[in-house]
């Protein structure tokens, strides 16, 4: 999975790419790591636009994210989602624990 990172003032934003599955572990957590120790930076969005697969350890990623964030004072959202990504994201209510555009 590739992953592009973007800020706009305090938002932050991660752009995945490919597949997001357990390989993509260190990866995903070296970016928001990054993001979790900077001051500047109060939401982190994750951009599921080019994502065209997760699997249950991407969601397990996704809940350890908020957990942290919501540690460091930041809150998480989710955007880009479609197809197999929005129904998986869906199924599991992620609308109930992440703000999604």
């Amino acid at each position: 999975m590739l992953i592009r990172e973007t800020r706009t003032d305090a938002n932050a934003t991660l752009f995945l790419e490919g597949r997001f599955d357990f390989n993509s572990h260190r990866d995903f957590r070296g970016a928001y790591d990054n993001l979790l120790n900077d001051p500047g930076a109060r939401t982190i969005e994750i951009n599921f636009n080019r994502v065209d697969y997760l699997d249950s350890s991407a969601l397990g990623m996704l809940l350890l994210l908020r957990e942290k964030a919501e540690a460091s004072g930041k809150s998480v959202t989710l955007s880009g989602l479609q197809g197999t990504v929005k129904q998986v994201l869906e199924i599991a209510n992620f609308q109930r624990l992440f703000t999604i555009k």
